[in-house]
């Protein structure tokens, strides 16, 4: 079915109650991680397609959206009465490689401090990229895409809207990106901590304590709980200061900390101002083809010049960038 006939069907059916993107104009995510998760969307030539979901991620049109170990699932109200069903599956890593990746990051308290605090670092993306497993999609043929709409557009706006959602459950969560290549937070977690010989459950995990699965009616998306100033973690930190329970979770810096093995001072003076890990010169880059932008726009109008002109202006990028 055509994109024409299939606008025929009128403006989609208000929903009440469903997910809708925090961010009401511009661009959407905020972390690193979901920026460049779109922007590798973006780099397949989607981008013009994307925006076409970018309304329905606005405006509340997503019933529900749950990420599992290779798949994605979500239900999106489209203009006909019953809801389409979505799925965007990437196919997780084997358990052989993430054994690989786990016992490389616990290897460096770096990435393990990082990750027992709730955070993605922006190294975790290269160093994962050199153990064969890219944390992002490497080619649009590594998603397989399905919606039950009559467009025959791929991705369509309901596709499209469920990306910009799951960009922002991954600003909300970030092992939910992790969760989704096949490894839950827990799982990951208590294999760092055993690998790095401290005890399971003596880290408290911070902001990103939810699961998964961001569904269910909501109007701001996922959230978090926040414990109160008085409340059970500051009064263990204060209990523990004073040699009280020493059983309580940590709280603030001392949930990282405490738990890396402190190695004899003579065995790390020599090296306490140097960093944890090899930094690179710079950040991670997307390499992109130079036409990029003019293969998202389409084609000028023919009083420019049309295809032809489009066609000249890729070629002369191609020599620019060469």
């Amino acid at each position: 079915m055509t994109e024409g006939r299939f606008a025929d069907y009128g403006p989609p059916r208000r929903v009440d109650g469903g997910l809708r993107a925090r961010s009401t104009r511009g661009a959407i995510g905020v972390s690193w991680w979901s920026r460049r998760f779109l922007e590798v969307l973006e780099s397949f030539a989607l981008g013009t397609r994307l925006t076409r979901g970018r309304a329905y991620a606005r405006a509340g049109q997503v019933v529900r959206l749950d990420v599992h170990p290779g798949r994605v699932d979500a239900v999106v109200q489209g203009s006909r009465p019953r809801p389409y069903q979505v799925r965007v599956a990437l196919p997780p890593f084997p358990a052989d490689l993430w054994t690989r990746i786990e016992t490389a990051l616990a290897a460096q308290a770096f990435f393990s401090a990082r990750l027992l605090a709730g955070d993605l670092p922006a190294e975790l993306e290269e160093l994962l990229a050199t153990l064969g497993a890219p944390l992002f999609p490497a080619a649009v043929t590594d998603l397989e895409q399905h919606c039950s709409c009559p467009d025959a557009a791929v991705p369509c706006k309901h596709l499209a809207a469920t990306f910009y959602l799951l960009a922002e459950a991954f600003d909300a969560d970030p092992f939910a990106l992790l969760h989704w290549r096949g490894r839950s937070r827990d799982d990951l977690l208590a294999r760092l901590r055993e690998l790095r010989g401290t005890p399971t459950g003596s880290v408290h995990v911070g902001p990103h304590a939810g699961g998964p699965s961001v569904g269910g009616p909501s109007a701001g998306g996922p959230t978090a709980g926040a414990q109160p100033a008085g409340g059970p973690a500051a009064n263990g930190a204060a209990d523990r200061s004073s040699g009280g329970d020493v059983g309580l979770p940590a709280a603030g810096a001392a949930r990282v900390l405490t738990d890396l093995p402190a190695p004899p001072l003579a065995e790390t003076v020599d090296r306490f101002w140097l960093p944890p890990v090899p930094l690179p010169d710079r950040p991670p880059s997307l390499a992109s083809r130079p036409d990029l932008l003019l293969r998202q726009l389409g084609a000028p109008a023919p009083a420019i010049g049309g295809p032809g002109l489009a066609e000249r202006l890729r070629q002369a990028y191609r020599q620019l960038g060469e």
